[in-house]
């Protein structure tokens, strides 16, 4: 199957900052506690739990902190009672905005996301006004130069749902949440180790962002939510062309 990555390169531009790297620490230490206290501290047994260290790891977490994370959740620690929030909008020009939140304060939060959708010129929504439009999956990107018929003969048992091949030739394969773990483990004892691999929210389909005015609105919405403290994660189906992406960095 051809087709166009729908990894958003708006998240390969930021990932490569590291300005912001204590409050993704923050992000990923909150992840790791509500993933422990609600599944168990054994990464074996709670998906949740070994997304969320993968991902901490992946960002040069030290193990130290990770552990202290996960023992924190595991005690159940007072003063820690974090809810879950998922929030639906839409930025400029429609552009469909999925937010993802950790909170002791839905009061709170719900106004600071409303907040930075109004000061960006698009609008918080209603449950279900985009979420259609996002399906929470697996992607691992492959290396250059492995093959479809290695892939296939390395999952087959893992059951991955696609396996897709890129505009540069490069694979990537999708797999439904509850066989990410299973479908990445079998790659790597192949041999195969996914060159990126998250598992979360992906659009459907997404819109081009091929205007750099948009552009800046849509990423200034974007960093907004992600600066708030209590966002874990903004997905959105904003797909920007990478001539729009270096002409306003």
């Amino acid at each position: 199957m051809a087709g166009h990555s729908k990894w958003s390169n708006i998240k390969h531009r930021k990932a490569a900052q590291d300005a912001k790297r204590g409050k993704i620490f923050n992000k990923l230490i909150r992840e790791l506690t509500v993933a422990a206290r609600q599944g168990g501290p054994d990464t074996a047994d709670n998906p949740r739990l070994r997304t969320a260290v993968d991902k901490a790891l992946g960002q040069n977490m030290p193990k130290d902190t990770v552990q202290r994370a996960i023992d924190r959740g595991a005690g159940n620690a007072d003063g820690d009672a974090m809810e879950e929030g998922v929030y639906e909008g839409y930025g400029p020009e429609g552009v469909a905005v999925m937010v993802e939140c950790l909170t002791d304060n839905r009061n709170r939060t719900v106004s600071e996301v409303r907040h930075a959708f109004n000061k960006s010129g698009g609008n918080l929504g209603t449950t279900g006004s985009v979420a259609f439009m996002f399906h929470r999956q697996g992607r691992l990107a492959l290396p250059e130069g492995v093959s479809e018929e290695a892939v296939i003969e390395a999952t087959l048992e893992a059951e991955p749902e696609d396996i897709v091949t890129l505009d540069d030739g490069t694979l990537e394969v999708v797999t439904a949440p509850d066989a990410y773990h299973e479908v990445k483990e079998a790659l790597v004892a192949a041999g195969i180790e996914p060159e990126r691999s998250e598992l979360g929210l992906f659009p459907e389909t997404t819109t081009p962002i091929e205007d750099q005015e948009l552009a800046r609105k849509v990423i200034r919405l974007i960093d907004m939510l992600e600066d708030l403290d209590d966002v874990q994660n903004v997905t959105t189906n904003a797909e920007f062309d990478d001539a729009v992406l270096d002409a306003i960095d």
